[in-house]
């Protein structure tokens, strides 16, 4: 996206291996998002649809990053069945 690199907090690893999100997957939605929703001046959330493949749903997978001039850190990842609640169609 920008470049930078992503570097992921403590916090942002336990997050993703306690829901079940591979680090490899956190790393390619900071970089390559199918969105990014802002939330405040140096913190977006950037989000990509994936199929969960025990259940067969989709769901959508944020990952919240604070963005500074030497690299993007990742503060918390989560991942939720909720597409409607939180993927912006316009």
């Amino acid at each position: 996206m920008t470049g930078k690199p992503v570097i992921l907090s403590a916090h942002a690893r336990w997050r993703a291996q306690r829901r079940g999100v591979e680090e490899a997957t956190v790393i390619e939605i900071a970089t390559v998002p199918e969105q990014v929703v802002p939330v405040r001046p140096g913190r977006e959330v950037r989000q990509a649809r994936r199929g969960d493949p025990k259940s067969g749903r989709e769901h959508v997978v944020r990952v919240v990053v604070d963005t500074g001039a030497e690299a993007d850190i990742v503060v918390p990842v989560y991942r939720s069945s909720k597409l409607d609640k939180y993927w912006r169609t316009t």
